[in-house]
């Protein structure tokens, strides 16, 4: 048997349930539902129009779309083509922007008239095409070449230890092992489950998501956003069985008043990242049903998870779980936590690779207990976890030092508890107050990294190298 591909499974989904739907996207104003052969149709209608504009195999397109039906049509019809989706964070302003574009060498960029002046006014400005305006001249549908699983379907932008944002490339076999690990094993999501998604689509949950019910035959509902008051709504309205949340959500989510319809509901299981030990009981006694932590990476896929089997005994302990089926874990003599297998990215774009026989280094300090399961210690990385966004401390610091009073800086994370972790900035500006570099950055960076606290110093700790030394901060 061939191995699957994302085409594949898009072509498998159509000709096993045709008219079962599919999507489901649920907007403030509208809501839209394709069915499996639905979708078939359209990506063979998008991928004919990207062609006509020359896209081919190995090209990389960039996407800035909100959470609409568009997107995951665009990235399918890409994945026939060969070529590649760069998905564009929407809160992006032309410092992030522009270095993610060039870094990519993206030779088209889709988008909808939202985002179509910031494009436009980059320099050098990407071609721009409206997402509406995407359809072809021709009638004659292009033909289905084949798809090698070892492909480049994605150039997912991440937040790297060095502070730029850095592409890793994700192939048709990175997301069709996470997908099906995700319906051979625990949550083992099959035809019958209804899946939602609430995290802006241009992040990874919502992907994998998607391929994962495509290759179920599950529906999946996208939520424009994640809106604590009418969450729950959602959940119970499209009779929904799994979620997937991670960061703020379930602390934000245990903030809302307390309703008697907060056990009325299908759902069998949630999958969450980071779920506060202190609220895991909370939040299981509230809505009546188990919530298991997960461990994944951009880089690296799904990789450990609590399963029914051990989590009645890790409820608020914190725990990772154990590594999945086709998944390995170590730790290295500083506690590191490295990770091997299939279905992992083949690379940064333009980067060393950081694989050592196989095996990935997280950047994350572990312990194992004596059955294998994994927890967490802290990171090694200079990352500011805020609100689930992944935020590299040096990329803030290059734009404020860019600012001409600025003489040093240094950017942190400080505990927060909404958030996990809140933006704080210390620095030596003379003459110059808070209101005007946070407006500076404001201009130049995605609002969610933007310094939200600010300490002004005459002189900041600095190291034998002149570094600031940000252990005495």
């Amino acid at each position: 048997m061939a191995e699957p591909t994302l085409v594949s499974a898009l072509l498998e989904a159509a000709e096993r349930w045709p008219e079962r739907p599919a999507w489901t996207f649920a907007g403030p104003d509208r809501t839209e539902t394709l069915s499996f052969l639905a979708i078939e149709d359209q990506t063979a209608v998008r991928a004919h129009a990207l062609r006509e504009r020359g896209v081919g195999p190995g090209d990389r397109v960039a996407v800035m779309l909100d959470n609409v039906i568009d997107f995951p049509i665009v990235w399918l019809a890409l994945a026939r083509l060969g070529a590649a989706i760069v998905p564009l964070n929407v809160k992006y302003r032309s410092a992030d922007a522009q270095h993610v574009l060039d870094d990519a060498g993206a030779r088209l960029t889709v988008t909808s008239p939202a985002y179509a002046d910031l494009l436009r006014g980059l320099s050098p400005a990407p071609e721009v095409a409206l997402v509406d305006e995407l359809v072809p001249t021709t009638g004659e549908l292009p033909g289905l070449g084949p798809v090698d699983p070892g492909a480049t379907v994605n150039l997912q932008y991440t937040s790297g230890t060095t502070g730029r944002p850095k592409g890793c490339l994700l192939s048709h076999r990175y997301w069709t092992t996470l997908g099906g690990s995700m319906i051979e094993e625990f949550p083992r999501i099959g035809s019958d489950d209804v899946l939602l998604t609430a995290q802006p689509f241009f992040y990874l949950d919502p992907m994998w998501n998607l391929v994962t019910a495509l290759m179920a035959g599950a529906h999946l509902i996208v939520l424009d956003g994640f809106h604590p008051s009418t969450f729950w709504q959602q959940v119970r309205r499209y009779e929904v069985t799994y979620f997937y949340c991670l960061a703020a959500m379930p602390t934000l989510l245990l903030k809302m008043p307390a309703d008697e319809r907060d056990r009325d509901h299908r759902v069998r299981a949630v999958q969450c990242s980071a779920i506060p030990p202190a609220l895991h009981a909370e939040l299981e006694e509230r809505w009546g049903v188990p919530w298991f932590e997960a461990f994944g990476m951009t880089e690296t896929g799904a990789d450990i998870r609590v399963t029914p089997e051990d989590h009645d005994e890790l409820v608020g302990s914190g725990c990772l779980g154990r590594p999945a089926a086709h998944r390995e874990v170590r730790l290295d003599d500083d506690g590191q936590l490295w990770l091997r297998g299939p279905g992992m990215m083949d690379g940064y774009l333009g980067h060393p690779s950081p694989f050592v026989d196989g095996w990935f280094p997280t950047g994350d300090l572990a312990r194992l207990d004596d059955e294998g399961r994994v927890y967490l210690v802290g990171r090694l990385k200079d990352m500011i976890r805020r609100s689930g966004e992944n935020i590299a401390a040096r990329e803030v610091e290059e734009v404020l030092l860019a600012h001409p009073a600025v003489r040093l800086v240094a950017v942190v994370g400080v505990p927060d508890e909404i958030r996990g972790e809140e933006v704080k900035a210390y620095v030596v500006a003379p003459g110059v107050s808070s209101d005007e570099l946070e407006a500076w950055c404001a201009d130049r960076l995605a609002a969610f990294k933007v310094p939200r606290l600010w300490e002004f110093r005459d002189d900041l700790p600095l190291t034998a190298s002149h570094r600031v030394e940000k252990s005495r901060l």
